[in-house]
């Protein structure tokens, strides 16, 4: 068996359309076995809307994204939606070097593929366009950083947006993970609430067309964060105080009041997105 160098997992295939250059499932598997268990075990976590998800397998690609509060938000996105799918994450590259390698190495069998943080990774971005393309599900945090860690403070990273418009506009599908914030506070112990995985309504980048074109995929990412918020809350999307939790950015509550963005089954998301490829 060939032991694999992480960069050579990158641009393989993974539950996708093609599989002619498919990375080989049994450590994905492994990986989501052993941490699945355990996230079973210690968070009972629960996945709400699944379907919204699993409604796309085998149709088109699906950009999923969530907003950022736990380091295990990665974790349990990737737990959601196994075993019948596999989300291939973009994590900073920091990771992949960590433990020796070894961790680059787990992570890159689960599906993963690094972004160098903090500048404009067009490898990244042209990867994960590529498997979206393939009908994939990759994994993104717009947010770029976790919230309340340090001195970082989370923006509105259009970059999911770019992805979306480079694959040819397949849709994006905004989730969150309730209670993880709360397993471990800074000098406490961990906890073990029972954690919430929410899976909301698709969004097109198509929708965001009555916007300036400079304003669009900030408009769009903005827009998907406030649903990803709304989920994590709890509350109407309208209700969510996007300045209070973005106020270095451009805030479009005013604009969406006048021009309510349009609700999406999956049903409709697939069938959008395939009259765009005609």
């Amino acid at each position: 068996m060939h032991f694999m160098k992480p960069e050579e997992m990158w641009d393989k295939s993974l539950g996708g359309e093609d599989t002619s250059n498919e990375l080989t499932h049994w450590g994905g598997n492994l990986c989501y076995v052993v941490v699945g268990a355990i996230c079973k075990v210690c968070w009972r976590y629960k996945v709400i809307n699944r379907k919204n998800l699993r409604d796309f397998k085998g149709k088109c690609g699906v950009l999923v994204a969530s907003n950022h509060t736990s380091y295990l938000d990665v974790v349990l996105m990737y737990c959601a939606s196994r075993p019948s799918q596999w989300l291939r994450f973009i994590a900073r590259d920091t990771l992949f070097k960590a433990g020796h390698g070894w961790l680059g190495q787990a992570i890159s069998r689960a599906g993963a593929f690094p972004i160098k943080r903090g500048t404009a990774d067009r490898t990244c971005l042209k990867r994960a366009a590529k498997h979206l393309k393939n009908k994939e599900v990759v994994g993104i945090l717009p947010e770029g950083s976790r919230r309340n860690k340090g001195s970082m403070k989370p923006t509105v990273n259009a970059g999911a947006a770019f992805i979306v418009r480079m694959a040819g506009n397949v849709p994006i599908l905004p989730m969150t993970v309730r209670n993880a914030e709360k397993v471990k506070n800074k000098g406490e112990r961990i906890h073990f609430p029972k954690i919430y995985v929410e899976y909301g309504e698709p969004v097109l980048l198509q929708d965001f067309d009555f916007l300036p074109k400079a304003d669009r995929l900030e408009a769009c990412t903005w827009y998907v964060l406030r649903e990803c918020y709304a989920l994590f809350y709890e509350i109407e999307p309208e209700k969510v105080d996007m300045a209070a939790l973005f106020p270095d950015d451009k805030d479009y509550t005013a604009v969406f009041a006048e021009h309510p963005i349009p609700r999406h089954t999956t049903a409709e998301a697939i069938k959008a997105w395939e009259e765009l490829q005609g």
